[in-house]
């Protein structure tokens, strides 16, 4: 027997008896002064985040003009790279901008959830250099707590929260944007088609 099993049979042979439910999550009250968009753009700005106003196609060509290899996988904006025909993750090491869009967002963090299905292939949202995410205003959610209660948890074989672009900061506190991911992440807010 493997060590993995000698601990699974151990856990199993010593789980007390009877159903335990998972506890009720409290929520947490948090104002947004009347303006959830805002604390969520706030948020996000402090995570090293931005939004961006106007389409998304407008957006890309202005944010990134330079951009040669770009990663759709919302219908909003075309893409040269067709995230679906990727054959391994590695093949998307090249992608300027990858363009996608979010489940839903957290005014109170900033965050962005991510879905398999919204991605396509998982790696676009880490190996592009940049992230342009699409946010539905009425997929803003006040909370985490609220977050949690979604059912996308429970209907996707993978999600992620982002919260700003990757970064590190050694102990001088020199911060360092896109050292394990992506260099910015930008949220256009866009309704669902």
């Amino acid at each position: 027997m493997s060590a993995r099993e000698t601990i699974l049979a151990a856990l199993r042979a010593n789980r007390p008896a009877g159903e335990h439910g998972l506890p009720d999550l409290p929520d947490f009250a948090l104002d947004d002064g009347g303006d959830r968009i805002g604390l969520f753009s706030r948020m996000l700005e402090r995570m090293g985040g931005r939004r961006h106003a106007g389409p998304a196609d407008t957006a890309l060509a202005a944010l990134f003009p330079d951009a040669r290899v770009i990663a759709s996988t919302v219908p909003e904006v075309a893409g040269n790279r067709d995230v679906g025909a990727v054959a391994h993750p590695r093949d998307l090491a090249d992608v300027d901008v990858a363009v996608v869009r979010a489940a839903f967002a957290v005014a109170e963090t900033g965050s962005v959830l991510l879905v398999d299905d919204g991605l396509v292939t998982n790696a676009v949202a880490y190996l592009a250099q940049h992230l342009l995410v699409l946010v539905d205003p009425a997929d803003v959610l006040l909370t985490m707590q609220a977050a949690y209660r979604r059912p996308e948890f429970a209907h996707h074989r993978y999600c992620a929260f982002h919260t700003g672009p990757s970064a590190t900061a050694d102990i001088q506190g020199v911060l360092i944007h896109g050292a394990q991911g992506v260099r910015s992440l930008t949220v256009i807010m866009a309704p669902r088609a």
